[in-house]
């Protein structure tokens, strides 16, 4: 297969679109949430109104129709004017956009594809819950069918959007003998009763984002909004959760770029000794190291969102990829951002200059979609198998 490393020219002008827009609307107002903690509704509707929500549903249901690499370099551009609205951005359309695009049945796309579309609700992904985080599998919640609806009861904790959104995609037990074949996916509508919202936390990053918990008491819904079979929701979320990792991975390369970005125009402006700052070479090959981890990281993006697009039309997964691209993008933002308060000194702890903020965003990103403790767990197992198997190839270069 050849190598390719370059952009078509559509992309590369949606890619600069999305840069303008998060320049122009987003970075001048990321100080301004980051301090009042307020959901950034706006955000909402700019990004709405620019069609970077719902921009990889069909155009069929009102959406974008564009694939997974279109979205990850939008992301990237949105994440760096704030991390926030890319993590709004990431749930909204690959957590649950994609997924039920991907996963539900026709009448269920015709129900709610066209409001996701809209942003008539945002959405939000309901896995964790307090004894199941990296073990996704050892759910409580449950799902008991009676007569043509399911009974939910359960609690799913660090949700993102949790209290804004107006659509959750819930996994609950409905086999507790089969075990990770005995969960199920339900879209669960807000307003119905019994569902019911914690107070949102207080976190050390991505402060306007709401996080919270999710609280399902005797929540009833229709059979209908089963997402696919019963027994299909483990299989739903590791497939969803590989998407949202080349999300969250492009959303990390958004960060370090921003860091980057403002080092180089403070180091540039900084002068100690009667010199820019830049012109010294420990600042130097700082910028170095960072712009080179960056780039890596974001071919690792790219090409994880090539492969993942292929493994919706042919079924074979690129998790290892996913995870590579996962973990080394996150890696990668937390390092630069913490060079980049390095680089800044003294200023760069102070909130006005923005780099502690995006210390303080790059953070969770090692965290949510699987820690890097987990990307590491999945990379190692399909390098085991691999090397079991001789002549095993690895995933082609995009």
């Amino acid at each position: 297969m050849a190598l390719q490393f370059h952009l078509t020219e559509d992309q590369i002008a949606m890619r600069d679109a999305a840069y303008e827009f998060a320049q122009r609307e987003l970075a001048p107002r990321a100080l301004h949430y980051d301090r009042t903690h307020e959901f950034p509704w706006e955000y909402v509707e700019k990004m709405r109104d620019h069609g970077f929500l719902g921009m990889t549903i069909e155009e069929r249901f009102g959406g974008g129709g564009m694939d997974t690499l279109l979205h990850a370099l939008c992301l990237e551009q949105v994440s760096r004017g704030d991390p926030v609205a890319g993590v709004i951005m990431d749930v909204h359309n690959s957590l649950v956009s994609d997924l039920i695009s991907r996963w539900a049945g026709e009448e269920l796309k015709q129900r709610f594809l066209p409001r996701l579309a809209r942003v008539d609700v945002l959405g939000a992904f309901c896995l964790t819950e307090p004894q199941a985080g990296s073990n996704a599998a050892n759910l409580k919640t449950t799902a008991v069918r009676r007569g043509d609806r399911y009974i939910l009861n359960g609690r799913k904790v660090f949700i993102s959007n949790a209290e804004v959104a107006g659509l959750y995609v819930v996994f609950a037990v409905t086999d507790p003998a089969r075990g990770e074949k005995g969960i199920s996916a339900f879209v669960v509508e807000k307003g119905t009763p019994g569902l019911s919202f914690g107070k949102p936390l207080d976190k050390l990053g991505l402060h306007a984002s709401s996080t919270g918990d999710v609280v399902l008491e005797d929540v009833e819904v229709p059979a209908e909004n089963l997402i696919g079979s019963e027994g299909d929701g483990y299989r739903i979320a590791l497939a969803t959760l590989d998407n949202g990792r080349v999300g969250i991975a492009a959303q990390a390369v958004g960060i370090a770029q921003a860091a980057l970005d403002k080092a180089l125009r403070y180091a540039q402006q900084r002068e100690q000794f009667g010199r820019p700052i830049a012109d010294f070479q420990a600042i130097q090959f700082k910028l170095a190291d960072m712009a080179t981890e960056i780039e890596a990281a974001r071919l690792l993006v790219y090409r994880a969102a090539v492969l993942y697009e292929e493994s919706k039309r042919t079924g074979r997964r690129f998790s290892k990829e996913i995870s590579m691209a996962k973990l080394f993008a996150s890696e990668t933002a937390m390092r630069t951002t913490l060079q980049a308060v390095q680089i800044h000194g003294g200023y760069g702890y102070v909130r006005e200059f923005g780099v502690e903020k995006l210390m303080r965003d790059a953070k969770i990103t090692e965290i949510y979609e699987g820690t890097s403790e987990i990307q590491r767990l999945v990379i190692a197992a399909h390098l085991l198998r691999e090397a079991q198997q001789p002549g095993t190839q690895a995933a082609p270069v995009p």
